[in-house]
């Protein structure tokens, strides 16, 4: 017996549209892809407007350059004819600026110990500075071990002390505290700070308002006994 053919599921690939595959590839829908009646044109080298969109086209030819949706949503959607490659090349560039010009701000930690001399406190004090102008956090502590624990004060006054070096740069979020055996002080970038609102100008004192003269009350008249 003669087998029947078998049902395609998957639909004829010959009915398909050939930049249907080039349409999920690219990022925008360029030139014969752009398939709504009108769209408004935008940019340097046209007259900003509506369009018919097969006239959007043929001015895009007559310049040598592509007819690019750059805004689908809107209605009618907007375009610009421009050169579709440049502008994907400059579009990566500035994005790959961004990238490298953004930071994550990160804790960097400086660690004391209540004897800390003043060679290895500048030391520290020049690499606190500068993370802080990176725009880090500085986490900064005063370890205590066995009986250094007795030595508080001193860990704090090397906190403090490292506070008023640290002043152009950056500044304490808290006072120091304790947590276990040691005393943690955190630096926030100068930068990172609120700006303080500016102090509001003092009104100027109105002029006193003259007395009203008070009103005439009218008598009563007395009550007969």
């Amino acid at each position: 017996m003669q087998q029947k053919p078998r049902p395609n599921f998957g639909g004829n690939n010959r009915g398909k549209n050939p930049n249907f595959r080039r349409e999920q590839q690219q990022e925008h829908r360029t030139n014969r892809m752009i398939r709504v009646p009108e769209v408004r044109l935008v940019g340097e080298n046209v007259e900003v407007g509506v369009y018919r969109t097969e006239d959007a086209l043929r001015m895009a030819e007559e310049q040598g350059l592509d007819l690019v949706e750059i805004s689908p949503n809107a209605v009618p959607p907007v375009c610009r004819i421009i050169d579709y490659n440049k502008f994907l090349y400059e579009k990566k560039k500035k994005e790959k600026e961004m990238k490298a010009k953004a930071h994550k701000s990160e804790v960097k930690e400086i660690r004391f110990t209540p004897n800390t001399d003043d060679h290895d406190f500048d030391f520290k004090a020049k690499h606190a500075e500068s993370f802080l102008k990176e725009g880090n956090k500085v986490k900064t502590y005063v370890q205590f071990k066995g009986r250094a624990i007795m030595f508080k004060e001193r860990g704090e006054l090397i906190l403090l002390k490292f506070a008023e070096r640290l002043a152009e740069v950056g500044g304490l979020e808290s006072m120091p505290t304790m947590e276990g055996k040691r005393m943690i002080a955190i630096f926030a970038p100068k930068g990172a700070k609120k700006k303080e609102k500016e102090p509001k100008e003092p009104r100027e004192p109105r002029e006193p308002r003259e007395p009203r003269e008070p009103r005439a009350t009218e008598s009563k008249p007395e009550e007969k006994a």
